[in-house]
């Protein structure tokens, strides 16, 4: 069965942006709660959705009074500081390889918020290049649960094993893996050093990441080897 679609992660993947994020985080709650988060908090949210990180910092900051959208918008607009002073680093390959599988249906899956993926989205000058983009508020459990990656299938009309996603995060993985997608671990954008042995394939940067690639993966997926073997 040939792969019909290919679902993109974002940050982690396509860009570097989690610490941008986490800084923005960071400042708004300073600033809006006087909350000065610690480093594990800002490492914690690598990777995560937003709905994990309020649940955390409701945790462990009982001053944290904000619900998970105003957390999410006092964070995006201390984003537009960030990204001005540090910019964004778009990850080797992919704006190239958003563009290479222009010939299948294209997804975002990201635990990232609409307003938050949009924005990077429009700044890649990548936006219109997806069927569907599912973000955090659109699912109702976040990564490592499937339900992004079962609900991207439904809506591009695609079966699970007709899928391939790009991942970066141990989260991520599992989440493709539970909806029955083959996916392929991308290393350029890990730097939290997350453990990515439970991917099929697992690939340095998105150049790597060609058509050959993802059929043999999914192939091997399909043919119940579990991983594709040239690693």
């Amino acid at each position: 069965m040939p792969v019909r679609a290919v679902l993109f992660d974002l940050d982690g993947t396509l860009v570097d942006s989690e610490r941008q994020y986490g800084e923005a985080m960071a400042r708004a709650l300073v600033t809006g709660l006087g909350i000065a988060i610690t480093d594990e908090d800002r490492a914690f949210s690598i990777g995560r959705s937003w709905v994990a990180i309020h649940d955390r910092l409701r945790t462990v900051y009982p001053a944290l009074t904000w619900a998970r959208d105003e957390l999410i918008h006092r964070t995006a607009l201390a984003s537009h500081e960030v990204f001005a002073e540090q910019g964004v680093w778009v990850l080797p390959g992919a704006i190239e390889a958003i563009a290479r599988f222009a010939d299948r249906a294209r997804g975002i899956v990201t635990g990232s918020s609409r307003v938050e993926c949009a924005a990077m989205l429009e700044r890649l000058g990548v936006a219109a290049a997806f069927g569907i983009v599912l973000c955090a508020e659109d699912v109702p459990r976040s990564k490592p649960a499937p339900d992004g990656y079962l609900a991207a299938c439904a809506r591009l009309g695609v079966a699970p094993h007709e899928a391939v996603v790009l991942e970066d995060s141990a989260a991520g993985i599992a989440a493709a893996r539970a909806a029955g997608c083959a996916v392929i671990a991308v290393a350029a954008g890990n730097f939290a050093g997350q453990d990515q042995s439970a991917a099929h394939h697992r690939a340095a940067t998105l150049d790597e990441v060609t058509h050959d690639l993802i059929e043999r993966v999914a192939a091997a997926l399909a043919g119940g080897y579990g991983r594709e073997t040239n690693r």
